[in-house]
């Protein structure tokens, strides 16, 4: 039992070595309930790493949020997506905290952004305060807990990033979190790596079957290899009190005993952060939906998160030669998951070779490409792709069939259209649509010049021209025209677009600019009269929607209040 505890120890003093030296007793807690969290710090998104902890807020709104250390508010930044309500303190040892998706700010930091976005007419807004302007005490309260922004649920949003505003894992700098329990492991996969490499007589990608063992570690069946080979792990973490399975800390791979592979979610820049789509086996993602981190590095990937890597993660099996091939996971908390993979090296010369899908259009990652048919044209620019590929194309009158969103693309891509043939009145009404689910058209955002159409895409898909000729919908929640509101505490609209989507609106009392904040999960407009805008007993309310292709719609009503 003692040699038990003894290597628990080691193995946090490991841990604790490899980490990046912070303070540890500068920040604290920015709520004050337990920390329950719902994302990790380096959690796997579609196209990023998560950049702090999404921690839980009791299933409700309007937490006291508080300032983990002393400093100054350095920016705020209020947009309809990403973090919604976001807050950005600046402390005096070059660290920055950042709390996102609030409801409200405290009362002196509300009044500064009301007085801005009033100034500005515009509910989404960007401030960057000196740093005389608003200052904080460690524990001073900034804001409330909400659900604002791109939120999936109730939480606060926390960050901390170093001096070159690059996320780092808060729990380096002692914020705990309650775990122990040892990360999951969903799944293991090995890839031959080049033309001559086999696994179990394949050239292809290989799942392998795991086997649990009694002391809680698992093994697989001896697999026959030859040649370049590499690993790939499905894996997640739970910390107690949730169910969320959010990311892991670290993945380090040994074979015979040598480590050969180590990946530490301590820091990363956002810069980095779309090679995400690197470290994943992108195209099993898609088509299962289960993420695979790669224990192998591509050539083209930059990410900082990588560790003591050796020949690429890539492992090199000779004929007649055993090796055991070791993967451990581990949480910040220690609690580790371990697979063994005894692989025996054994020559084959008949083999299952890869699928190959060649088209007649083939795409150099470090070379620009272009083409054009129909009055459609695609350019897509050097590293656009991470990798050569062979892209099925086909255009189909207005429609591009651009290849399947099993590739990555980590640069804009450019699609074109010709519309010369169209009316001036029907240019109007049309934009660049994704085709979903049923062919159903989604906004792409359309760049109008002339007779061409562009779009910038990130996904590969169906690409179309589509028309929008009706204006978005507007409809009263709490209110009706004519109606006397004395007791409202605020004015609710919903509002909504059913193809190109809104692009603005504007609310008017008496002809005078009135702030209403936008919820575009629910499609609520919402004016708060505590802002003092509305003074008058007899008011005149105007709401102007405009969809992304000029539609228009107006809602007028008279309202009374004392």
């Amino acid at each position: 039992m003692r040699f038990y505890y003894l290597l628990i120890l080691f193995s946090i003093s490991l841990i604790a070595q490899s980490q990046p030296q912070v303070p540890k007793d500068y920040f604290e807690n920015p709520l004050d309930v337990p920390l329950v969290l719902s994302g990790t710090f380096g959690e796997l998104r579609s196209n990023h790493f998560h950049s702090g902890l999404d921690i839980k807020t009791q299933q409700r709104e309007g937490l006291a949020v508080k300032s983990a250390a002393p400093g100054h508010v350095s920016r705020i930044k209020i947009q309809h997506y990403g973090y919604g309500k976001a807050l950005y303190i600046q402390h005096p040892n070059g660290y920055t905290t950042v709390y996102g998706h609030l409801q409200r700010f405290s009362p002196e930091i509300e009044a500064y952004v009301k007085k801005h976005q009033y100034a500005n007419e515009s509910y989404e807004i960007e401030l960057f305060p000196e740093a005389g302007e608003l200052q904080v005490e460690s524990g001073e309260l900034v804001a409330y807990s909400g659900n604002t922004g791109g939120s999936g649920g109730l939480h606060l949003h926390f960050e901390i990033r170093d001096g070159s505003q690059r996320p780092m894992n808060p729990k380096l700098f002692g914020i705990e979190v309650q775990d122990n329990r040892k990360p999951l492991i969903n799944g293991l996969f090995a890839y031959p790596m080049d033309a001559d490499s086999h696994i179990n007589h394949s050239a292809e990608r290989q799942r392998i079957r795991l086997i649990p063992l009694k002391d809680g570690t698992y093994t697989t069946e001896k697999l026959n290899a030859c040649g370049k080979v590499g690993f790939g792990i499905s894996t997640v973490d739970q910390q107690d009190m949730a169910s969320n399975q959010n990311g892991v800390y670290k993945i380090e791979a040994n074979l015979n005993g040598d480590n050969v592979f180590q990946l530490n979610f301590d820091r990363f820049s956002f810069a980095e952060t779309r090679h995400l789509n690197q470290l994943i086996d992108y195209e099993y993602y898609t088509s299962n939906r289960l993420r695979v981190q790669k224990l192998f590095v591509e050539e083209s990937n930059p990410l900082s998160l990588y560790a003591n890597v050796q020949s690429e993660g890539r492992l090199d099996i000779q004929d007649d030669l055993d090796y055991n091939y070791t993967i451990t996971v581990t949480d910040f908390a220690g609690n580790e998951s371990v697979i063994r993979v005894p692989i025996q090296g054994e020559f084959s010369e008949s083999i299952q070779p890869k699928k190959l899908e060649e088209t007649e259009y083939f795409v150099q990652a470090n070379q620009s490409f272009s083409t054009e048919q129909n009055g459609i044209d695609i350019y897509i620019p050097k590293g656009s792709l991470y990798q050569d590929k062979y892209l099925d194309i086909s255009f189909n009158g207005n429609t591009v069939n651009l290849h399947r969103d099993d590739t990555p693309i980590h640069q804009n891509i450019t699609i074109g259209f010709d519309v010369s043939k169209y009316e001036a009145a029907e240019k109007e009404k049309m934009f660049i649509a994704k085709l979903g689910y049923g062919n159903r058209p989604s906004y792409s955002s359309t760049y109008k010049k002339g007779d061409r159409f562009t779009t910038g895409i990130r996904t590969f898909g169906n690409y179309t021209l589509a028309s929008d000729n009706n204006a978005p919908w507007i409809s009263p929640v709490n209110f009706s025209n004519g109606q006397w509101i004395s007791n409202n505490s605020t004015l609710k609209v919903k509002i909504s677009d059913d193809l190109s989507g809104i692009k603005s609106y504007r609310a008017t009392v008496n002809g005078k600019f009135i702030l209403m904040e936008y919820e575009y999960k629910d499609n609520m407009l919402t004016h708060d009269f505590a802002d003092g805008a509305v003074t008058e007993t007899e008011n005149d309310f105007k709401l102007i929607v405009t969809d992304n292709v000029g539609n228009v719609n107006t809602y007028e009503a008279k309202f009374f209040k004392k």
